[in-house]
C-alpha cells in the first residue's frame, strides 16, 4: 500500500497497518496538522519503506525524541517516529488507498477545545446545498 504527500514529491510504502487506526486529539497533533485530530496507525519498521523524496523530506522534533516527518515542498506531515521503538506512526490520510481498517478510538480528547464539538452538526458529502 502506497502513501504520499499532497504534491506527490514524497512517497512511501507499507505492507500493512500493524496497529489500530486512532484519532489523536493531542494539542501537538492539532497544531502539527492544523486540524481537530490526526488519524494515525502504527506500522512496524520492517513493514515501512520510503520510496521517493529524500531531497524534500524533513522532520521537526516536536517533543524530545519524537520526529515528525513532512514534505518541505507542500508541508504534508506523513509519519512520526521515536528512535528505539519498533514502529512508526503513519498519518492514515496520506495513504493513497483505503487501508481496509476502520478507526477504533479517539485518544487525548482531554485536549479538545469547545469549538471542536462535532456531535449533532449537519453533515454533507460535499458542499452544503445553499452554496
Amino acid at each position: 500500500m502506497k502513501g504520499s504527500c499532497l504534491c506527490g514529491s514524497v512517497t512511501y510504502e507499507i505492507d500493512r497497518l500493524d496497529m489500530p487506526i486512532q484519532h489523536c486529539h493531542c494539542r501537538t497533533c492539532q497544531k502539527a496538522h492544523a486540524s481537530a485530530f490526526a488519524s494515525t496507525a502504527g506500522v512496524m519498521r520492517e513493514h515501512f519503506r520510503w520510496l521517493a523524496g529524500d531531497e524534500v523530506r524533513a522532520f521537526v522534533e516536536s517533543s524530545p525524541g519524537k520526529k515528525r516527518w513532512f514534505c518541505r515542498a507542500c508541508g504534508s506531515h506523513l509519519v512520526a517516529e521515536r528512535e528505539g521503538l519498533p514502529h512508526v506512526i503513519v498519518r492514515v490520510a496520506t495513504l493513497d488507498a483505503d487501508p481496509g481498517a476502520r478507526p477504533e478510538a479517539h485518544i487525548w480528547t482531554s485536549h479538545d477545545s469547545p469549538w471542536l464539538a462535532y456531535e449533532g452538526l449537519p453533515s454533507y458529502q460535499e458542499w452544503p446545498p445553499e452554496r
